[in-house]
């Protein structure tokens, strides 16, 4: 008997690119023998697309998370941040295909689609974990809410007129005291994200660290900080801000922080996990992605070459 094989396609049906996109990588799936499975969020929509996709399959109802082999995933990082919701707690990893603008965390493009499709089927791919955040709001040393984050977590100011002030913590221990439009806590990953466009270091994946990046803070010492993967930080909300808070993971999961209360980021047990098609030089990804200007440059010879 010929095993069965669940891989899960998360597409955005809300756009036609991507609609289009999922039934083709669903109908290849099918004509491999495989029976694709979706969320609920896009079942109808790809049925009412293509009517043909009768073997889909329904996550949850049909096949159970832990029995995923693998998320192809079609859109950009929002996209990708979504199926890693998806798909977490169970070791299928993620294999994202581009479909927006920057899409850091996609291994191939629009074009290489199916391509990249057979050599999902032929499990022609290399996993890389990916560090996760551990995220608790506690009050009165209750913990009142907890998520997780892939990218950042992020305390913010709930309304545009209002700051907050806040007490930044690394490792149970103050380290100051500011009014700010909000803090990021980031992983490597996310160093590329919310954190780098608040002027916080880009970090190699294979760094492992938490970064925390203050938002327009009115402070001197208001650094963006690298800690170990090990330290916790905090972002306590101070009784004195006039402001309101809240709490976001990944831009998706949110919460109201009150006042006293304290966001305490630690390193999460559990990984991301990432099917890497080419295991490039991330340095090459910088470039790509962020169209940097290379042009001129001669390079290293011999022995001072970096090979990964």
């Amino acid at each position: 008997m010929s095993e069965q094989r669940h891989i899960l396609v998360v597409a955005h049906t809300g756009r036609v690119a991507s609609l289009s996109a999922g039934v083709q990588v669903c109908r290849q799936l099918i004509a491999a023998g495989l029976a694709p499975v979706v969320s609920g969020d896009e079942y109808d929509d790809l049925l009412a697309a293509a009517p043909d996709l009768t073997p889909l399959r329904l996550l949850g109802a049909d096949v159970a998370t832990t029995e995923l082999e693998l998320v192809i995933v079609l859109g950009g990082d929002g996209t990708i941040l979504r199926a890693a919701e998806l798909a977490r707690g169970c070791n299928a990893p993620l294999l994202g295909v581009n479909l927006g603008h920057v899409g850091f965390l996609a291994e191939a493009e629009r074009e290489d689609l199916p391509a990249t499709v057979v050599r999902a089927l032929a499990r022609d791919y290399t996993v890389e974990e990916r560090l996760t955040l551990s995220v608790r709001v506690k009050f009165n040393d209750e913990v009142i809410w907890q998520s997780w984050a892939l990218n950042d977590a992020s305390v913010e100011k709930a309304s545009r007129e209002r700051s907050l002030e806040v007490a930044i913590e690394v490792d149970g221990r103050p380290l100051s005291t500011f009014g700010c439009d909000g803090v990021v806590m980031s992983t490597p990953t996310g160093s590329t994200a919310y954190s780098f466009s608040a002027g916080g270091p880009v970090v190699w994946p294979s760094v492992e660290a938490l970064l925390m990046v203050p938002l327009s803070a009115h402070a001197l010492f208001a650094r963006p900080l690298v800690v170990g993967p090990d330290s916790s930080l905090a972002v306590e909300l101070l009784e004195r801000s006039v402001g309101s808070g809240v709490v976001w993971c990944d831009g998706r999961r949110t919460f109201d922080l009150p006042s006293g209360s304290r966001v305490v980021v630690r390193r999460s047990p559990i990984p991301v996990r990432l099917a890497r098609l080419n295991m490039g030089p991330f340095t090459d990804r910088l470039v790509n992605k962020f169209e940097l200007p290379v042009a001129g440059w001669r390079g290293p010879t011999g022995e001072e070459t970096v090979r990964p």
